[in-house]
């Protein structure tokens, strides 16, 4: 039986979520539990994508087959007790066969955060410590630059010369809650760095130092050169995947 995982971690302590020769993955455990639950058989996982090292997850999801007669109820409970504490399965469903995690993937949601207030030793790696004021109002304003469909070429870190780059952002805001900001993305996809190096050039608009206009010019100049410091991983988690048709099989 196919089954679709959903899951969730705590990115501090991984090399990523992408299975790396000898390093510590999000990948790789679950693998591992997988394969103990599915009688020993190494069993690969297909995830909706990945994440950077130390970005965490709220919903990430992924699918594997399983041999072994079990309830979605029970697989969720079998994975739990031979995962680490840092990742968690919320729920597992059976779906089609044809499903696939990746190929499947409607949308996906990102949110990144950032404290503008005192520096917390205790959320480190949950928040990114900016601890200075920003121009929230401009910043609000140049976040509406990349709604739609455009070229993201300028804000991949990766050489993406030969790779379409174009993706469409459907939801794109700033919310103020306390002296934290959460910047919300929403789209088709996202490139590798892409949501980090957006909230970057962001902060240079909070800064004052560029304006609306010069975001809208980096954007279209395809130059990854011009869009600046790739922001901090520790403030980046995947929030949600959506799926056309997910078929939950009974």
């Amino acid at each position: 039986m196919r089954f679709l995982i959903k899951f969730s971690y705590d990115g501090s302590n991984y090399a990523g979520y992408q299975i790396q020769p000898g390093k510590n993955t999000v990948q790789e455990c679950l693998e591992k539990a997988l394969t103990e639950v599915n009688n020993h058989k190494k069993t690969i996982i297909h995830s909706s994508g990945r994440t950077d090292k130390g970005v965490h997850a709220k919903a990430q999801y992924a699918h594997a087959d399983i041999d072994v007669d079990i309830t979605p109820n029970k697989l969720k409970r079998a994975l739990n007790s031979n995962l680490p504490d840092d990742i968690h399965v919320i729920e597992t469903m059976i779906v089609d066969d044809k499903f696939h995690a990746r190929y499947n993937t409607k949308s996906k949601k990102y949110e990144y955060y950032i404290n503008l207030g005192e520096y917390n030793p205790i959320e480190k790696n949950y928040v990114f410590q900016y601890n200075h004021e920003l121009n929230v109002s401009a910043m609000k304003d140049a976040i509406k630059v990349f709604l739609g469909e455009h070229d993201f070429r300028a804000f991949v870190t990766d050489n993406k010369e030969k790779e379409n780059c174009v993706r469409t952002i459907t939801k794109a805001t700033i919310d103020e809650i306390d002296e934290k900001l959460k910047i919300t993305f929403e789209g088709t996809g996202f490139l590798r760095y892409q949501v980090r190096n957006m909230v970057g050039i962001l902060i240079k608009v909070g800064e004052n130092k560029i304006s609306t206009e010069d975001v809208e010019k980096i954007l279209l100049s395809k130059d990854r050169t011009k869009s600046g410091k790739t922001a901090p991983a520790n403030g980046l988690y995947l929030c949600d995947v959506y799926y056309d048709k997910l078929n939950i099989m009974k």
